[in-house]
């Protein structure tokens, strides 16, 4: 989740004012999210100057970029953000094709993704405390929501995963959910309710360990552990929280190389399944927009090699000059 070695080479030498690592950046990143712009804007002009502009808001926000995500879910955050200013509607909100298939109730929340982490609405108990305390609470949250994710990678575990994809990324109803997976909606119920315990005592715990760091012997760890189990447990975690970190950091999107392996037909049959759910039937625009960039570079390189088998063969019949 956080920023690699290899990204922060990228940003040291950006930060230095190095244009060669900056066009090799530009590079890099640029197809995918044209593809994902598009998916938003139809027209191509206004999905280019879209992602002219996420690459300068990059560059002004560079300062303030903490490497809490890596370098991409950075830089969607900041194309989602221009993409809902230029187009403010429901839709534009929406980052997962499934979401099409049923009303949304929920508060759209702010236009600015970069305030998610920083400054959400102020709704619900967990919204009301101290800013320091706010923000180390969203943390964790979001720590506990990505060991979740790997765990359930990790176990094979695609059912549940898919399931709380739905619940908590795109707040699909239980029922719905229930009757897109085959499953009786009491079930549906039930996985969501282990799931938010397993992340409540996750952040709890969490939470406990950091208060008792930050105590400096003045309270027992029993107090602040207590303290925290008191304040989180206790408290439902809002479902806009939970689907604006989801958003924010990604938790779920398969890495580009499994997209990769999923285009060349590579991986094995479970994560296959997975990832052809999450792009087809979840819709992830994100994910979408990947393969759609990793297609186009295949096309490319296969025309290519057809140009170069063509001039191999075909160099020799060229009429020399006498």
């Amino acid at each position: 989740m956080a920023i690699t070695k290899g990204e922060q080479y990228f940003l040291d030498r950006i930060k230095q004012g190095d244009e060669q690592v900056w066009a090799d950046f530009v590079s890099r990143y640029r197809g995918r999210l044209v593809r994902f712009a598009r998916a938003k804007l139809p027209q191509r002009e206004d999905a280019e100057d879209v992602v002219q502009e996420t690459f300068i808001a990059f560059l002004r926000s560079i300062a303030k970029y903490r490497g809490e995500c890596d370098l991409e879910t950075y830089l969607f955050a900041l194309i989602r953000r221009k993409i809902i200013d230029s187009y403010r509607s429901a839709g534009a909100r929406k980052v997962c094709l499934i979401q099409d298939a049923w009303d949304s109730d929920h508060d759209e929340g702010s236009s600015d993704l970069l305030d998610v982490v920083e400054s959400p609405a102020q709704t619900a108990s967990w919204y009301a405390r101290a800013d320091e305390q706010q923000s180390l609470e969203k943390t964790v949250l979001a720590d506990a929501l990505s060991d979740l994710v790997d765990g359930l990678k990790k176990n094979l575990n695609f059912r549940d995963l898919q399931i709380i994809e739905m619940l908590f990324y795109c707040q699909i109803p239980n029922k719905d959910v229930a009757k897109r997976m085959g499953l009786d909606e009491k079930a549906v119920a039930l996985i969501k309710h282990r799931h938010l315990k397993q992340i409540k005592e996750n952040v709890a715990r969490r939470l406990g360990a950091c208060n008792r760091d930050a105590s400096c012997g003045v309270r027992s760890a029993h107090d602040e552990t207590h303290d925290a189990k008191r304040t989180t447990q206790d408290d439902p975690i809002p479902d806009s929280l939970l689907t604006d970190l989801w958003e924010y950091y990604r938790f779920s999107c398969p890495k580009r190389n499994t997209i990769g392996a999923y285009m060349l037909g590579t991986l094995e049959p479970d994560w296959h399944k997975y990832v052809e759910f999450h792009l087809k039937v979840l819709g992830c625009r994100f994910c979408q927009a990947n393969l759609d960039d990793l297609q186009s570079q295949s096309q490319e390189t296969q025309q290519e090699a057809f140009q170069a088998r063509i001039m191999e063969s075909t160099i020799g019949f060229l009429t020399r000059p006498t």
